[in-house]
């Protein structure tokens, strides 16, 4: 656990990150969430070496604050990506789908910030054994691919077992939920979700509106039997996967349904059969927004749940209600 909040290790005005997503979060996108204020970061996970680093490119002309780079290290182009990162000399770095130690040091050496992704406490453990700067502790309440634990129960966890900063994900789209994470141990937050409803993100207007037409219970996670979890929209693709999964077909055998499938739904717009990804937090989105009234919503809802919270904790405890308001100025 550290004491520094996120902004403070990012140089950003809000303790948020954006939340990789591929086929999604462009240069441009990424440059747009930094701008806004949070840490905008570019997923590579559907790029080339080279395309990402015109994404890079793109996001260094489109702004002047720290943005990042997810890489998926299953990626056949990983070693390659790790070396356009650590050339580019991008401010963060975030992984996913394996472990970042054959790329640590150099990232290190070119003063970059690493913060793998990790699902649990003993993943957490070997990140920080490579000497990364800190992980993201992301729960199963997150859109695309996702573990067991929910966010509840991991960001704790994960905060005391490792020395470095913690950022919690997974089912965090309100000012209550970054309380809610913050007193779980995380230092800042990373929201995914709640993002693609916003003005800038690129992905198709029907995918948008599906997402605000859900409620709480309208995702679900097929692959769980074929070892390949993934929350997505309740569509008829996602049921028809889920029908021919507990049927037996192997891992093979289903893949004909997500070929294409994330394209279809962010490019296409078809919600239909194509893979809409999306969090269990789909539920509590209203409407589209620019990324800098997102973020400042959130921000503000978080400064009113704090005084809030701390209100009721001064009726229970009795605390002066005056004591707790101004711990609520100390925060703005």
């Amino acid at each position: 656990m550290t004491d520094k909040n996120l902004a403070q290790i990012l140089g950003t005005r809000y303790p948020i990150i954006q939340g990789a997503m591929a086929n999604i979060s462009d240069g441009r996108f990424a440059a747009a969430a930094s701008n806004a204020g949070a840490l905008g970061v570019i997923a590579s996970g559907a790029m080339t070496p080279d395309e990402l680093a015109e994404s890079i490119k793109l996001a260094r002309s489109l702004t002047d604050q720290p943005f990042g780079v997810n890489i998926m290290l299953k990626s056949p182009y990983a070693a390659q990506m790790a070396d356009v990162v650590a050339d580019s000399r991008v401010p963060f770095v975030t992984t996913g789908a394996g472990s970042p130690g054959a790329y640590v040091e150099r990232w290190k050496q070119a003063g970059i910030t690493v913060f793998p992704v990790v699902s649990s406490t003993a993943l957490a453990r070997r990140m920080v054994s490579c000497g990364v700067d800190g992980v993201i502790a992301e729960g199963t309440e997150s859109g695309g691919h996702v573990g067991e634990m929910a966010t509840m129960a991991l960001v704790p966890q994960v905060a005391d077992a490792v020395e470095v900063p913690v950022v919690a994900a997974g089912g965090i789209a309100s000012g209550r939920q970054m309380v809610a994470a913050l007193a779980l141990g995380a230092c800042g937050v990373q929201l995914g979700t709640c993002l693609l409803v916003s003005e800038e993100c690129p992905v198709h207007d029907n995918y948008k509106q599906a997402l605000l037409a859900a409620s709480d219970s309208d995702t679900v996670v097929t692959g769980r039997f074929s070892g390949s979890p993934v929350r997505q929209l309740k569509n008829h693709m996602a049921r028809a996967y889920l029908k021919d999964e507990k049927s037996g077909q192997t891992r093979d055998e289903l893949g004909h349904y997500m070929i294409g499938a994330m394209r279809r739904a962010v490019r296409e717009g078809d919600v239909r059969d194509g893979s809409v990804l999306t969090g269990q937090v789909a539920g509590m989105l209203h409407d589209i927004k620019p990324l800098s009234k997102i973020l400042e919503q959130l921000y503000q809802e978080t400064l009113d749940a704090y005084g809030a919270l701390t209100g009721r904790l001064a009726g229970i405890y009795g605390r002066p209600a005056v004591e707790a308001a101004a711990q609520v100025n100390e925060v703005r």
